[in-house]
């Protein structure tokens, strides 16, 4: 039985993997965390540091703030973190670097199996199609807060690891009224209705358009990639951990 610490327990996410976890009799949530602290079916603290059950891991679904102070206690814990808390500035992944070298860290802007497969597609249609037009098109909920998405830029960065000249990333292109350059991968946001996520990776060359997509039906794709990012966790030695570990181990 591995104990969860439900991060940001009463947000969508949270209720999400808190119903998965109930579900499967290899996890227990022992407790959460969360700004409101109304109570579930386990007790609800407002941070971490008032947690007096012992746990295994502590997944996350919170916001971006949260995260120093919720990797520090749980370095000082020993226990081990997933987070799927996206838009972390580069300070707040500074703060999860030095969290990691004494925890195992799981981190990812997506937890989605089928995303993953996704960017291991575009990689390879990326070495192929030298010379193509790189587009991507994320489309979320009218609740979303950060834009572009972890997983628009996570893609992105992907693409530019296997191309041999780095592209720069180009943000929507209001504004703009040169004509767009080889050396660019455009990045465009959509918020609207109740869009759980969908992300289009365009390939645009002469005459031809290889169109990659990927889209979640449902918030539970991600709430059963956490548990098994919890589940991948268990035994590891502290350092960063991404899907791609979780991938290669099978």
């Amino acid at each position: 039985m591995i104990r969860l610490i439900i991060h940001g327990c009463n947000g969508k996410m949270g209720k999400v993997v808190a119903k998965l976890a109930k579900e499967n009799p290899e996890f227990e949530v022992v407790a959460g965390v969360d700004k409101n602290t109304f109570p579930l079916d386990f007790p609800v603290y407002s941070d971490l540091k008032e947690v007096k059950e012992e746990a295994d891991v502590v997944i996350d679904f919170s916001y971006h703030e949260a995260i120093p102070n919720l990797v520090k206690e749980a370095a000082k814990r020993k226990i081990p973190v997933v987070i799927a808390t996206t838009g972390l500035s580069e300070e707040e992944l500074k703060t999860v670097e030095e969290a990691s070298k004494e925890i195992p860290i799981f981190r990812s802007a997506n937890m989605s199996l089928g995303i993953n497969v996704l960017i291991s597609l575009v990689k390879e249609a990326a070495k192929v199609l030298e010379g193509f037009d790189i587009e991507i098109v994320e489309k979320h909920h009218n609740m979303k807060k950060d834009a572009p998405s972890g997983t628009a830029l996570m893609i992105a960065d992907a693409i530019n690891q296997v191309l041999p000249e780095k592209r720069e990333y180009v943000y929507g292109r209001y504004t703009k009224t040169e004509q767009r350059k080889p050396n660019e991968i455009g990045i465009h946001a959509v918020r609207g209705g109740t869009i759980v996520g969908e992300h289009d990776v365009i390939f645009a060359g002469p005459n031809e358009v290889i169109t990659i997509s990927h889209s979640a039906q449902s918030r539970e794709v991600f709430g059963y990639g956490a548990l098994k990012a919890a589940k991948f966790l268990i035994g590891q030695k502290p350092g960063l951990y991404t899907m791609e570990d979780l991938v290669k181990k099978g």
